[in-house]
């Protein structure tokens, strides 16, 4: 949100000898002189110009008795105070100064836009438009107005309130707001040429991550990737990094992408979704050992967080040397969220693994009761249901395995094995019809494999999509600060 302060005056003399007469007249000849109140708060500007908001404040403060109905102290506390992040008495003083000049668009404006800090989003709404109808060509209203549909996610209805404030007032931050909302409302060729523009005022980092974004949309990957590679060369935060490995991940080129991502981690130890693409990378690539420790390093920095965890089964099915480290994961994983019926058919299908690994008749009660509290709390969970009939086929329990082979196709008729282990089911138990339709519909699926790729790529997209910061305007600057 921008700020505006309305018209300071050069002097104070005429407002302070009239509040004071009018409003304290028994305190006239009390009265610091005209000169000194001018000279008291025209250093209250300085220092809030100079972003000393507590030294303004004070002054402020000490002046107010004296000037108690004027417009342009109370605007400049009601800023200094927003400054502090005191939102309350912002909004209060601010609101004395619109009822004193309630034609001044930028006091409107100022209120506001504390308003919307306090988390008002209507009666902000409300003066933004008020303000509007007093100065149709306000920069600040079209644009703070222009940003409050953005973070409200009324895109459209920003677009030509930010289109207003560039003709206005051409500038790169309201630009920037603007070919970012045409992006989001699918106007890509405005967002280019707009991008294309803006580099034109001041080339940045996020300037190429959202061009990467538009060739990424348009069906342009190369373009994509190398404007990504831009962003994070002149801006290498944990983001643009994120962002850049991530294209790569998404078109299957691996190689550069476990080098982005592992230059990534070096610079940001921290976060949990730069080892969970790291390790996605690494299992794409078939190096399953790096990426279970990657992905187990990601588990660490974010226990509760699920993302990392889908990803650690499928790298951990495929390398079971560190089975005790990941089986402690997903036991945690399990603890921390005990309503979670994958969180519990993880940590089932970990223990089972690792009790496979090390004894083939390992008792498996414990895997069967993790693995029907998972379909208890969500019988929609077709994969829990599957592995239920493994264990049950393993024992030759048909009359349990079936049912939950069963329960699995109802949910998932998509699931080749689960043809394949019912099918199986049905020989053993003398139903050879039964048992050559099941067969049949395997066939046909596994001919059609690539829906196992694309439903890995399909998972791949979720993580990324949902990892990546959700497009919003440029942060909004401190209150205060901007006018």
């Amino acid at each position: 949100m921008h700020w505006s302060r309305g018209v300071i005056l050069n002097s104070l003399v005429f407002w302070a000898t009239l509040a004071t007469a009018q409003d304290h007249p028994n305190q006239t000849s009390h009265a610091p002189p005209t000169q000194t109140l001018d000279r008291q708060f025209q250093s209250a500007v300085a220092a809030y110009d100079a972003g000393r908001f507590t030294e303004a404040a004070a002054q402020l403060e000490t002046l107010l008795p004296y000037a108690p109905k004027t417009f342009e102290v109370h605007e400049l506390l009601g800023l200094v105070y927003a400054g502090e992040s005191q939102d309350a008495k912002a909004v209060e003083q601010l609101e004395l100064a619109v009822r004193l000049k309630p034609d001044s668009a930028a006091g409107r404006t100022n209120l506001a836009a504390s308003l919307f800090h306090s988390g008002k989003s209507e009666p902000a709404e409300a003066q933004f438009r008020k303000a509007l109808q007093l100065e149709p060509r306000n920069y600040d209203a079209n644009h703070n107005l222009g940003e409050l549909y953005i973070q409200s996610t009324r895109i459209a209805e920003a677009v030509p309130l930010l289109e207003k404030a560039q003709e206005i007032r051409p500038s790169y931050d309201n630009g920037y707001d603007l070919a970012l909302a045409y992006f989001q409302t699918g106007k890509f060729s405005q967002a280019r040429q707009l991008v294309q523009n803006l580099e034109q005022i001041k080339n940045t980092g996020e300037l190429h991550n959202l061009l990467a974004q538009i060739d990424e949309k348009s069906g342009e990957f190369v373009p994509a990737v190398n404007e990504y590679e831009a962003a994070a060369h002149m801006d290498p935060s944990e983001g643009n990094l994120f962002d850049w490995g991530s294209e790569l991940l998404l078109h299957r080129t691996y190689e550069p992408a476990i080098d982005v991502f592992q230059e990534a981690v070096k610079r940001y130890p921290n976060s949990p979704r730069l080892f969970i693409g790291l390790g996605m990378a690494r299992y794409s690539r078939g190096t399953y050992d790096e990426a279970v420790k990657a992905l187990l390093t990601a588990a660490d920095l974010n226990p509760a967080d699920p993302r990392c965890y889908l990803f650690l089964s499928k790298a951990y099915d495929s390398s079971p040397n560190q089975a005790q480290d990941v089986i402690q994961r997903f036991r945690r994983f399990s603890e921390l969220q005990p309503g979670n019926a994958l969180a519990l058919y993880y940590y089932a299908m970990s223990l089972w693994k690792g009790k496979r690994a090390e004894d083939p008749g390992s008792d498996l009660r414990e895997v069967e009761s993790l693995l029907q509290k998972s379909v208890a709390l969500d019988p929609k969970l077709a994969e829990a249901h599957v592995q239920l009939g493994n264990l049950y086929a393993d024992h030759h329990e048909y009359a349990k395995s079936i049912p939950e082979y069963t329960k699995a196709l109802e949910v998932n008729p998509n699931l080749p094995d689960a043809h394949y282990r019912l099918g199986q089911d049905y020989v053993h138990v003398g139903q050879k019809d039964r048992a050559q339709a099941e067969f049949e519909v395997y066939q046909k699926q596994r001919a059609q494999h690539l829906a196992e790729v694309d439903k890995e790529r399909a998972e791949v997209q979720q993580f990324v999509y949902a990892a990546k910061a959700a497009p919003s305007t440029k942060p909004a600057t401190n209150p205060g600060t901007n006018r």
